[in-house]
């Protein structure tokens, strides 16, 4: 796996690559969480392709001067298990050390027991923390 920065031309690959791994929602437009990365930090924002050059792999990466924070880490199910996955993590890591971050975060949805264990085996652990959020602007 190649990783590289977002591409405009991936939109529509990386979109489906969502779908097809159940991240993503109704009342979040995926286009509208694209356009929002690019205009902030862009570089952060890795795709992971294969040697045809074909996205199945995504990570967006935010860091706000405290924490960094992953979402959409993404990997073609047809691509699993192969270690695509803590590659990009790995990626995103070095990005956000470089940038003097001390802690990634991450979120998981309840009721996924393989992908709270997939991310333990990377060293991540559940804090004692509740999130909390607050819709600012509706996607339609």
């Amino acid at each position: 796996m190649q990783i590289r920065t977002f591409r405009p031309e991936d939109q529509a690959a990386v979109i489906e690559l969502w779908q097809r791994c159940g991240l993503a929602r109704p009342w979040n437009n995926p286009a509208l969480d694209i356009e929002r990365k690019r205009s902030e930090d862009p570089a952060l924002f890795l795709i992971g392709t294969d040697e045809n050059g074909r996205v199945m792999a995504s990570a967006m990466v935010g860091f706000d001067g405290h924490r960094g924070w992953l979402y959409y880490l993404a990997v073609d199910p047809d691509e699993r298990r192969r270690g695509h996955g803590r590659v990009l993590m790995e990626q995103a890591e070095r990005l956000l050390i470089e940038r003097g971050c001390p802690k990634i975060m991450l979120m998981v949805r309840r009721g996924q027991p393989e992908l709270e264990a997939y991310y333990e085996s990377m060293g991540f652990e559940e804090n004692e923390v509740v999130t909390m959020g607050k819709r600012l602007i509706e996607d339609d």
